[in-house]
């Protein structure tokens, strides 16, 4: 089956930076929230969870014009454009209601943006570096729905959004150092997407 004019390419010098903002800013994303998150909702952790959602859409942006520039599509990337912003949308409004609204919230985009990411990753997955952001989209879509579950506890918390977000961030950076092994395989004549 031939991918070239709907593939996401991109620039693996593009993605591989961005993999390691990506991780980079999950790590620090997660640290916070650690560090803020309690029992109730309070104005820094309620932030940071819209802001995850807003930096994720800038990412996919970046992301997809980097597609775009070496002649292909991301639909996959458009399409988690959209879940993101409607997230942080999502979001900004449960938090106001508590964390059982928030994990609802958060919940369901993972599991949307999970599939977004699986299908971007197998999609693109001749660029190397790849199979990390496929089994992070699958680890996403189950991670949503166990927050989707926890929702519905006597004692739900949101610190377990910062071990995946770190989690994601990990994978970010596997994908990341992947482009970079793959890239200088390329350059030497190995073959390159082992």
């Amino acid at each position: 089956m031939d991918t070239s004019v709907n593939t996401p390419a991109g620039d693996p010098v593009v993605l591989r930076k961005l993999y390691f903002v990506r991780f980079a800013f999950a790590a620090v994303w997660a640290a916070l929230l650690f560090a803020t998150a309690g029992d109730t909702l309070g104005p820094v952790s309620g932030t940071l969870l819209v802001v995850y959602p807003l930096f994720d859409v800038a990412a996919a942006v970046v992301d997809a014009r980097s597609a775009r520039a070496n002649g292909g599509t991301a639909p996959a990337l458009l399409a988690n454009i959209v879940i993101s912003s409607l997230a942080a949308v999502g979001l900004a409004v449960a938090a106001t209601s508590g964390v059982p609204a928030a994990l609802r919230v958060w919940g369901a985009w993972a599991v949307l943006s999970g599939v977004a990411q699986l299908v971007a990753g197998a999609v693109r997955r001749k660029l190397g570096g790849q199979w990390a952001m496929i089994i992070s989209g699958a680890i996403s879509t189950f991670a949503g729905a166990s927050f989707l579950a926890q929702a519905g506890a006597d004692d739900p918390m949101l610190k377990g959004l910062a071990g995946y977000a770190f989690l994601g961030g990990v994978f970010f950076l596997v994908s990341a150092l992947r482009l970079g092994r793959t890239r200088t395989r390329t350059r030497t004549g190995v073959r390159a997407g082992v």
